[in-house]
């Protein structure tokens, strides 16, 4: 286990986040989500974001990823500057430049596998690159799928459909909370090793908050957050070294 980058990897940033707070409520009630947070999401690199309940790992993916407001701070999506976005100019950074991933599918379900898949770009009126649209379902292992609705699908081919749908618009970068936590183990590898190998082998950007640490092992990269701040992290992780690590925050979420 190492926390040093290997020399090899590209320096071109995905997502970047500067000095971000996210804090909500006033006076007594008041709580800081997000704690002066600054970290870099390399393009081409699949991380995975942990820590304890209430270590603000989901609130840094739904900032980031321009799904909620952040306090102070700064976040940029490729060049682009989130915070200077207006409401309709986010939505559309959102729609052309992101991937999302959830927990739920969020399928359609009087829609087919395939009009699930390409349903954001009929909605923005683009049409999908086929070549890339026949590479991503092939991959996931659904061209047999592609005229069967939510109903007739396994949790597992449902959520690839998912994935197939965050990928075929290629996104400069894919977010997911927790992706397989719906899955059994088996459907849930299965996931997690597509993801990995849409970074490997379509060089997609990939983001992804988790509890569990054999889905954090799928990533080259683990941040650990703990009271809203990165504590550490983890390159080529395993299931044992990132377990260990989660072993050390006490019931608070801070570091022993």
């Amino acid at each position: 286990m190492t926390s040093t980058p290997l020399a090899d990897r590209t320096t071109a940033v995905a997502a970047r986040a500067t000095d971000l707070s996210k804090i909500y409520g006033q006076g007594e009630t008041q709580v800081v989500a997000l704690d002066g947070v600054s970290v870099d999401f390399q393009q081409a690199q699949f991380t995975a974001i942990m820590g304890p309940s209430g270590s603000g790992k989901s609130t840094l993916m739904h900032c980031v990823a321009g799904l909620d407001s952040f306090s102070s701070g700064s976040v940029r999506i490729g060049d682009v500057e989130l915070g200077s976005l207006k409401d309709k100019q986010l939505t559309k950074l959102r729609r052309d430049k992101i991937g999302f991933i959830f927990q739920a599918f969020n399928l359609l379900p009087t829609l087919t596998a395939l009009e699930n898949i390409t349903l954001p770009m009929d909605i923005a009126g683009r049409k999908p690159d086929k070549t890339w649209l026949d590479t991503v379902i092939e991959m996931l292992g659904l061209s047999g799928r592609l005229g069967h609705r939510p109903s007739q699908l396994s949790g597992g081919q449902q959520q690839r459909v998912a994935v197939a749908r965050a990928l075929a618009s290629k996104p400069e970068i894919i977010f997911g909370d927790e992706p397989t936590g719906n899955l059994d183990s088996r459907s849930g590898a299965e996931v997690l090793g597509f993801l990995r190998n849409s970074v490997r082998e379509l060089g997609q950007t990939v983001v992804m908050v988790t509890h569990d640490p054999v889905a954090a092992a799928y990533a080259d990269r683990v941040i650990f957050l703990a009271d809203g701040r990165i504590v550490d992290e983890v390159y080529e992780p395993s299931a044992d070294a990132v377990l260990d690590r989660m072993k050390r925050f006490d019931a608070k979420g801070r570091t022993s």
